[in-house]
């Protein structure tokens, strides 16, 4: 089979390479997908530059999310059959052909599903509900902050809080306000031009916000936390700051960025600090996971969620999929066509 093999750090032109890889086989509790398409996640971006210390070594085929055909089931399996379309969350993998995965991390998807959306669904969407759901619990009124709120993680936490009625401030650049206020942010800021720690501070005062959603990192993150109030929470999901830093001393401060905490602070000022993975979740809590995913199916069929296709590229153009999401241009999930 065909697969996108990572060979380099660096420039998307020179990181990857079109090899050929023995097809895998589905062993027991596993499922192999004949891969239709695959979605690109900032993971990828910071793997292809050498930042994601969970990134397999090179030569590597990497990949998250994939929709495809089932081609073959492992002992074990009964929720999903030979030729069922289906969405995945697969542990690498997924630039290729065909791919394998858990029976937790796969589940059946209409035949008539798009690819970007079908594609959103394990990866993001999971990642927000897991994020909003499962490690704290949004409620009518609260005050939340999106960073990245027109991204495919932060479109799928504004589309949940707006279902929870809560309050939305969203970070994103000026061009996505359309995009993120359609989906339900009541505050959007554009974080290129605008401190957003001066802008919430002047609408709420004294009052604090409940939850911040951060994939970004750095300063932002120690931002987001001075902007909670008493019972505020601030869930951390990635960094993408550090795709940002060219060299090691931009990455030293990103990491610095955050900020040193220490277990008392949390007690005096009554905010709690998580952080989230999801293929952490689906390596050691593969029925969470499945949980999870039925969760984001089930919403997404009854018009609570509502994910959002970006641009599709050939699998020859990874490299101008990967310039893409990286330009921060996209909205929604960027997808990569096989067949």
């Amino acid at each position: 089979m065909r697969a996108q093999t990572l060979v380099k750090f660096g420039a998307p032109e020179k990181a990857f390479e079109i090899r050929e890889h023995e097809i895998p086989t589905a062993g027991e509790g596993e499922v192999l997908v004949k891969v239709e398409g695959f979605g690109l996640n900032f993971a990828d971006i910071m793997a292809r530059k050498g930042l994601y210390q969970d990134c397999p070594p090179k030569p590597a085929v990497i990949g998250y999310d994939v929709v495809g055909e089932v081609a073959a089931i492992g002992a074990g399996v009964d929720h999903v059959s030979v030729g069922d379309r289906v969405s995945a969350l697969t542990r690498f993998g997924g630039y290729a052909e065909y791919a394998i995965t858990t029976k937790e991390a796969v589940a059946p998807i209409p035949k008539d599903m798009s690819l970007g959306v079908g594609l959103a669904l394990a990866t993001q969407y999971c990642t927000a509900y897991f994020c909003a759901e499962e490690m704290i619990q949004l409620h009518e009124g609260d005050h939340v902050l999106i960073h990245a709120a027109a991204g495919g993680v932060g479109t799928a936490l504004v589309q949940w809080a707006k279902h929870r009625n809560c309050v939305i401030f969203g970070t994103a650049s000026e061009s996505k306000f359309e995009h993120i206020k359609k989906q339900g942010v009541h505050h959007p800021i554009n974080y290129r031009e605008k401190d957003f720690y001066s802008e919430i501070k002047a609408k709420i005062g004294e009052r604090g916000l409940d939850v911040v959603f951060d994939a970004i990192g750095g300063k932002t993150f120690k931002k987001g936390w001075k902007l909670l109030g008493s019972g505020g929470r601030i869930v951390g999901f990635g960094a993408s700051d550090l795709t940002g830093s060219k060299t090691p001393f931009g990455k030293l401060g990103t990491v610095l960025g955050f900020g040193l905490w220490h277990p008392v602070q949390l007690l005096t000022s009554s905010k709690s600090m998580l952080g989230v993975n999801m293929l952490r979740i689906a390596d050691d809590r593969p029925a969470s996971f499945q949980r999870v995913f039925r969760k984001v199916i089930e919403h997404t069929e009854s018009g609570v969620f509502a994910p959002v296709a970006s641009q599709e590229f050939a699998f020859e153009d990874l490299p101008k999929a990967h310039d893409f999401l990286e330009s921060r241009k996209s909205i929604g999930k960027v997808s990569v066509r096989i067949y």
